[in-house]
């Protein structure tokens, strides 16, 4: 009897396709439910349409493809810094031994940050100010990082406009900087390097570069700066042309910029270290770069190295990674990005010390002295010691022409990544400027050039180190740390994770939860106190800086670290009702603003507090 009234009351249903006014829509389907009862048949039909996500605006644009996005990254991440920073670190701080604290430190905060970063911009759809909807009142650390990717930009393109002077100057037989008989030249310039009169002489790269490039010797110090060089100003605004055509589209255009870009320096690093390892002494510089020495582990310096390089290393705190991945697609595996970027960008930092180091082995054979003479880090590697190896070479203005075109592509994606980070951060949080983002991109561009000017002028050079040494120094750092606070705490590490499995279709492993709750701030809490407890005041050569650049330069920093309790004041004064009422608001994420209206705030309970 009852098989026989369940055959009698049998459901079926029709699903047809109704009309698409617009194809870039979300598809809408109509569904006809056909009942039949007695021999009587009842039809209901209703419209229903896919669930989107909850933060994806409808007109978001999106990477043409999934390689532009991660070429993007790479590009940004892997930068001069992974060329010019790491390998001296390694040689510096015990060799191979220096990878212990490098390698723990990357798995446990390098890459649960980096992650982090992807996840939030994926999820939220929106650039480094837009996704503190999940926690209004520290909005500020998103204006702090825009901030201080726009002062990065003031003197990074600089490099680049460097590079590119180095770059045309290699078109000759002879390259410039290999004798001292040119019009530039001191008479301390010598072309034979030696430990003993080291310090009273100069070699012709070194006297090409602070004399004939930088013109460092006609100005007196930073409060002498004379006018912009017209040489350096025009690689400058070539620079600048070619980021803003590289980025006035989105990232339709930077997408395809990178395919260059980010790959390039692979094929010239390759290509540079066939080439070092067959030069005489490159075994000597490769032992050294590799030599072991674990009694450097006891030293908390070289720990503190470990730290700060990967906080810089990978990128994270500039808003660049959010910005990027605001553009993927909703359900992006965001996690086997964040794996695969991270790896690739340490194995280079690796790999490209091989390269440096064989080179610096090959020139301190070459003048008999030992390897600590030659190895510096910094501007000096690339501007001075590696041109003046290049020299040495047959066919050295072809080496040349290579060598600046890897410093040129391995520049120009990461000064893209930070304008980029710049302009999807507020014309995300400023719709006048999202319509006209080509208008935008251009007033952006257009004062970061007038602003790099300051770095051109003879006295440049000290406006540069003043600026590298305070506006991402500590700032950048304190960015990181209020994120990972915002993120893990305030936000929940709970909920975070929710919103990653709705997106990937799994949560994150307690392994990243923990790291996100607890190690990454903890470690980001260190880096943070240890750069300001061992700061030292900027210095260039032997030119010490007077107090009132010190004074400018913590100015400088103090004003994007500022924008988080300036926002915050700010929210809190612009909320209705009590202060229970604003502090539920204001730590509370807006798309659970009607909780907070019934009484409902999960920020105010132990367990949101305690869940991992």
């Amino acid at each position: 009897m009852r098989r026989s009234k369940c055959a009698g009351a049998q459901m079926s249903s029709v699903v047809a396709p109704a009309e698409e006014p617009n194809a870039t829509c979300p598809r809408t389907v109509e569904v006809t439910l056909v009942k039949e009862q007695n021999g009587v048949q009842l039809t209901n039909a209703t419209l229903a349409a896919p669930p989107q996500s909850p933060a994806e605006p409808p007109d978001r644009e999106t990477w043409s493809k999934k390689i532009d996005f991660l070429l993007s990254v790479i590009g940004f991440a892997v930068d001069l810094a992974n060329v010019w920073r790491f390998p001296y670190l390694c040689y510096k701080n015990g060799g191979g031994a220096f990878l212990v604290p490098y390698l723990l430190f990357m798995v446990i905060a390098g890459m649960p940050l980096f992650y982090m970063e992807l996840a939030l911009g994926q999820f939220n759809r929106e650039g480094a100010a837009g996704v503190w909807k999940i926690c209004p009142v520290l909005k500020g650390v998103g204006f702090t990082v825009i901030l201080i990717s726009l002062y990065v930009g003031f003197f990074y393109n600089v490099i680049i406009a460097w590079a590119l002077h180095y770059f045309f100057s290699s078109f000759t037989m002879e390259l410039p900087w290999t004798h001292c008989n040119n019009s530039w030249n001191s008479a301390a310039c010598t072309e034979a390097r030696s430990g003993r009169n080291a310090s009273s002489s100069a070699t012709p790269a070194a006297e090409y570069f602070e004399r004939s490039v930088l013109h460092v010797h006609e100005s007196r110090g930073i409060d002498d700066l004379g006018p912009p060089r017209w040489q350096l100003t025009a690689c400058l605004l070539l620079v600048i042309v070619l980021l803003y055509f590289s980025l006035w589209k989105g990232v339709k255009t930077s997408g395809k910029v990178v395919w260059i870009t980010a790959t390039m320096p692979y094929v010239v690093l390759f290509a540079l270290l066939l080439r070092g390892i067959t030069l005489p002494g490159a075994i000597d510089g490769i032992r050294a770069y590799l030599s072991v020495d674990f009694r450097r582990l006891c030293e908390a310096s070289v720990w503190i190295d470990a730290a700060t390089q990967i906080c810089f290393s990978l990128g994270v705190g500039f808003g660049v990674l959010i910005a990027f991945s605001s553009y993927n697609k909703f359900t992006n595996n965001c996690y086997r990005d964040a794996i695969i970027t991270t790896s690739v960008n340490s194995l280079t930092s690796f790999s490209s010390g091989f390269v440096v180091f064989s080179f610096l082995g090959y020139m301190a054979q070459k003048h008999s002295v030992p390897i600590g003479d030659v190895a510096k880090d910094g501007p000096g590697l690339i501007f001075i010691i590696y041109p003046e190896a290049l020299a040495t070479l047959p066919l050295s203005s072809a080496w040349a022409v290579v060598f600046f075109i890897m410093l040129l592509t391995l520049g120009i994606d990461s000064a893209m990544g930070g304008m980029e980070s710049v302009i999807t951060g507020l014309i995300d949080e400023f719709q006048l400027l999202h319509r006209h983002r080509e208008l935008f991109t251009l007033g952006i561009v257009l004062a970061t050039f007038l602003l790099s000017l300051f770095c051109v002028t003879n006295g440049g050079i000290y406006v540069f180190t003043l600026l590298d040494h305070f506006a991402a120094g500590t700032s950048i750092l304190f960015g990181v740390l209020i994120e990972a606070i915002g993120v893990a705490w305030f936000y929940g590490v709970r909920q975070f994770s929710e919103d990653i499995k709705q997106m990937t279709g799994r949560r994150p492993s307690l392994y990243w939860r923990v790291c996100w709750k607890f190690v990454s701030p903890c470690f980001l809490l260190f880096v943070v106190v240890v750069s300001i407890v061992t700061f030292r005041p900027p210095h260039y050569g032997d030119y010490v800086f007077p107090a009132w650049a010190n004074a400018l330069g913590w100015v400088i920093a103090a004003s994007s670290m500022s924008m988080v309790p300036i926002y915050a004041a700010y929210k809190f004064c612009s909320l209705p009702g009590s202060l229970r009422e604003k502090a539920a608001h204001a730590i509370t994420p807006e798309k659970e603003r009607e909780l907070v209206d019934s009484g409902e705030v999960r920020q105010f309970t132990l367990r949101h507090w305690l869940m991992v």
